[in-house]
This record gives C-alpha cells, sequence and structure tokens, in this order.
C-alpha cells in the first residue's frame, strides 16, 4: 500500500453522461452527477461502467398506440468523444476474451467503458443495458463487469494508490468474488425492490468461479454486503426500512442521502442569483417565464398546444414502472376537474416490464385525446432539464416504501419547482409541507406489496384521495395568490441547494479526501 492512495473507483451497470445512452434510470443519472461532481472538485476519480452499443431502448407506437421497442444506437457524438485507454485480456467461460477500456475524461475524473471485443455471445453480453436475452447471459455480463473492473484497476490505477472500492447496487457486487481484498469494498444499495437483488443458480458461479455457495439461487446483495466493509443506503427511510430487509447486516450500514450535481441541473441564471444572496421572488418570477417559454418548445415539438400565460403546468416524469404509481396522474386526467391545467407526461418503461408498458399506452391515449395533455415517450436527460425547470409543479407520488431517494424533486426544487410528493425516499427529509413543496399519504416503512397484500390497495385508495386533494389545494394557491406560490417555489430553492449539492454527498461518502 502506497503512503497517500486518492484513488476512488465506483463499479456502476449504469451511468449517465450528457450524452450517450449508457443508462436506464436513476442509478445512471446519480452516478453521471457524481462523475461530474467530482471533477469539479479535483478528485482522483474513476467510474467503470460497460459500452452498450445498442443503449438501453427507445420507443415507437403502432396503431393502437401500443409500444414498440427498439435499439438505442450510440450517437457517433459519444463514441467520437472516448479514447481508447488500454486493451487486454480476461478469462470468460474458459476462453480468453479481448476488452477494450475507452475513457471519456473530465478534468481528474474518468469514466471508463468496457467493451467485448469479440466473440459474438460475449458482444451480446453488452449489446443493451439491462436487457439479456437468458439468465447465463445476464451472470456473464456482470462476470464480464466484473473481470474487466479488476483487470484495469489493476493495469491502469494500482491497488496500492486506491481509497475506496465503491460496488454500486448487487449487480457490481461480482467484483469481491473475483479480486478478494477483505476490507476494501463498501456495498452502495439503492433500492429497496426486489429487482435491485438479483440471484442467480448457484451451478452459474461453480462454472465460473469455482465457488459452491451454500444457498441455491445465491443472492448477490448478500454476497456483496457481506464481503464489503461497509453498505449505505441512499436516504434515511431507506436505511430504516432495509433494516428489515437486511438485518444480519445493519451493524455495518450507514446512509448517505443522494443529491444532485448543480452546475448540471440548475439553471445557471438563477444559481447565481442564489450565490450573490440576491434570488428574489420577483427575480424568480421573470427567471420563471423564460424558462417556460423552452419548455413550451419542447411540448410543441410533440403537439401543437395553445397555452395561456397563466396556466398551471404539472409534471409526473420517470422510469415508468408500477411502484412510482403512473394511474396517479392517468386518474387525475380522466376525472376532467383539472382541464385547464397542463400535464407533462413523460418516461418509458423496461420492455419486459408489462405493467410499465401498460402506463405508456395509457400516457400515449391520454396526449392524444386530451388537448392539455403531452406525453414525452423519449424522456431522457435533456428533456429532463428543460422540463424539470420549466413545470409549476412536479407530481411525485411512489408508492410508500418503495422509492430509496429519488432524485427528480431535488433537480426540480433546485429550479424553484416545488414537488406534489408522497412520504417516500427523501422527500420526508426534505420536504416540509406547505413551506418549500407539499406532502401527502402516509409514511409507511414497511416493504409493503402492493400488487399482491389487501392493504397496498386500501393504501392506494386513500393515498390518492389525499393527492388529489392536495393538488386541488396547489391548484387554488396558484391560481389565487401567486406571490405565496412563488414563495414556496423561493424557499424551495434557499433550503434544497445546500442539502442536495452533490459536493455535499461527495463529502459524506469521502470525507477524508473532500475537505471543502
Amino acid at each position: 500500500m502506497g503512503d497517500d492512495p486518492s484513488a476512488i473507483v465506483s463499479i456502476t451497470p449504469d451511468l449517465a453522461l450528457d450524452m450517450g445512452y449508457t443508462y436506464a434510470g436513476g442509478l445512471g443519472v446519480l452516478e453521471g452527477d457524481k462523475f461530474y461532481g467530482a471533477a469539479s472538485l479535483g478528485l482522483n476519480y474513476y467510474v467503470i461502467t460497460l459500452l452498450y452499443r445498442n443503449g438501453y431502448v427507445e420507443y415507437d407506437f403502432d396503431n393502437e398506440d401500443n409500444p414498440v421497442p427498439k435499439p438505442q444506437p450510440q450517437p457517433k457524438l459519444f463514441l467520437d468523444s472516448l479514447r481508447l485507454t488500454d486493451t487486454f485480456t480476461i478469462k470468460l467461460r474458459n476462453e480468453n476474451i479481448e476488452v477494450n477500456a475507452w475513457e471519456y475524461r473530465l478534468g481528474t475524473a474518468h469514466a471508463i467503458f468496457l467493451e467485448p471485443r469479440g466473440p459474438d455471445w460475449a458482444l451480446r453480453l453488452t449489446d443493451r443495458i439491462y436487457i439479456e436475452g437468458s439468465v447465463e447471459e445476464k451472470f456473464l455480463k456482470y462476470v464480464f463487469l466484473a473481470r474487466g473492473s479488476v483487470e484495469f484497476i489493476r493495469r491502469n490505477i494500482g491497488l496500492e494508490n486506491i481509497r475506496y472500492i465503491d460496488l454500486q447496487e448487487a449487480y457490481a457486487a461480482m467484483v469481491p468474488i473475483i479480486l478478494k481484498i477483505p476490507g476494501r469494498y463498501r456495498l452502495i444499495i439503492h433500492t429497496p425492490g426486489p429487482w435491485g437483488h438479483p440471484s442467480f443458480p448457484n451451478r452459474l458461479f461453480v462454472e465460473e468461479t469455482g465457488y459452491r455457495f451454500i444457498e441455491d439461487p445465491v443472492v448477490l446483495t448478500s454476497v456483496g454486503a457481506a464481503m464489503a466493509w461497509e453498505v449505505i443506503m441512499v436516504s434515511s427511510k431507506h436505511y430504516d426500512i432495509m433494516r428489515k430487509v437486511i438485518p444480519q447486516f445493519i451493524d455495518k450500514a450507514r446512509f448517505i442521502t443522494n443529491g444532485v450535481d448543480l452546475e448540471r441541473w440548475m439553471d445557471p441564471e438563477i444559481r447565481m442569483l442564489y450565490e450573490r444572496g440576491s434570488l428574489t421572488r420577483e427575480s424568480l418570477a421573470l427567471i420563471k417565464s423564460r424558462l417556460r417559454n423552452e419548455l413550451l418548445g419542447l411540448i410543441r415539438s410533440y403537439k401543437p398546444m395553445a397555452i395561456n400565460d397563466d396556466t398551471l403546468m404539472a409534471a409526473w416524469v420517470r422510469r415508468m414502472t408500477l411502484y412510482k404509481r403512473p394511474h396517479f396522474v392517468a386518474k387525475l386526467i380522466e376525472e376532467g376537474e383539472f382541464n385547464d391545467v397542463v400535464f407533462v407526461l413523460g418516461g418509458k418503461s423496461h420492455p419486459m416490464d408489462k405493467d410499465g408498458l401498460v402506463y405508456m399506452k395509457k400516457f400515449r391515449e391520454l396526449h392524444r385525446k386530451f388537448k392539455n395533455v403531452v406525453y414525452v415517450h423519449d424522456y431522457d436527460v435533456e428533456r429532463a432539464k428543460v422540463i424539470l425547470k420549466g413545470v409549476d409543479v412536479l407530481l411525485f407520488t411512489p408508492f410508500p416504501g418503495w422509492e430509496a431517494s429519488g432524485t427528480s424533486f431535488m433537480k426540480a426544487a433546485i429550479n424553484g419547482v416545488p414537488s406534489i410528493a408522497s412520504r417516500d425516499g427523501a422527500a420526508v427529509e426534505l420536504i416540509i409541507d406547505g413551506v418549500n413543496g407539499w406532502l401527502f399519504g402516509s409514511d409507511i416503512r414497511d416493504l409493503i406489496d402492493f400488487t399482491s397484500d389487501p392493504r397496498g390497495k386500501e393504501i392506494d385508495e386513500r393515498e390518492y384521495d389525499e393527492f388529489k386533494a392536495k393538488f386541488a389545494q396547489v391548484y387554488d394557491l396558484y391560481n389565487s395568490d401567486k406571490e405565496r406560490f412563488y414563495l414556496i417555489s423561493l424557499s424551495a430553492i434557499l433550503t434544497f441547494v445546500p442539502r442536495v449539492d452533490i459536493r455535499r454527498v461527495l463529502r459524506e461518502y469521502y470525507p477524508d479526501l473532500v475537505k471543502a
């Protein structure tokens, strides 16, 4: 070990830069924010992921409004920004696989994208993010990520130079099996839900690693948590819930609430006035008018709409899956009591998520049927920047207990867009009802299977009524007392910025390396 190791390594299946399609949702965007934040702090930072040549998923719609998935080839601009930094060989399925390590560098921060050079079966492993043809293919994908990461570290960083190795989500938990250095790993758990805790048949581990685990199937979260010296959750509530999910590891657990990169997500004019201490309700209202016009330009690229200057604009935009409760906003629209509100809907589903696909179709139908609804089916980082700055209010509606943190409401708040939020994720830490946003529902701290547990339907119905009542309250405030509404918008900025700044997050992850 060197005298002063200072390198940070973060290994993740998902990474969203401001270009390219190497992400599927919130984890990737968070890891991108950490990358940009680390660069601004001058940290010796490496984030290692896979180069998915066909990205995640894009959608067309057929004549019945059914979403039709298709590949998402990487744009030339993104591929041209990468530099081939190393080529090496790893073993996979008893074959030698050549690996290209591509680098995107920003100051002291390095984003490393690993890609097999062949054969065909290996190329398929990194074709798409989170989309695989079989359990074995999925297993080999993450063994490839682990072995490729380990070899890159050995050749290009040096174990003696590393202070932290952070494993983002269970998919990265293969790494300690490959590189056995106890006391060097931390496992960051980004979801309480079962999709974030994959398991694989024991035989695959026997064939590929020689290890014969006691349990079958083998749960990757358990392996990663057992081999890590610390397990980190991403909000206070997430930590509280996970105490009941992984009690055997809770003595080594703590939480670090997620944040966002201000430079990436905050309007520069708002940020400048905030940092000068001269942001006022009046100056915010002027800036919001400009941001609204930018949003109108985006909306009209999807649908011609005549929108008055004083029309309330509300957004429901996020990954399309059932626990985020897209049915709340769909029901609110269909009941027809708020036809003078513009609803901006956005998000796409994993192609194997049947419920998510149902709601993509539903949102598409709402887009066609209601003149006050627009659906941004290809919602991504760039569109998120426009929408989360330009609307008046964000609808953040996950079923309580299932959202680990959430960051969309943070990105909105730092731009003066308060949220109507269920009491879940980090919203319970950051939103004060009626002061810098609005809360509805119960702060449930159990993982209730809302699809099969009878309590799920009862909670859903009760919370929808509360959500609708809170929306009506915000609607009335917006239309009767704009000054008070903008004071809440201003409060959102003033209270969120210090607490959600990604530099605060990085300081908590790496206190010995981030002093400022």
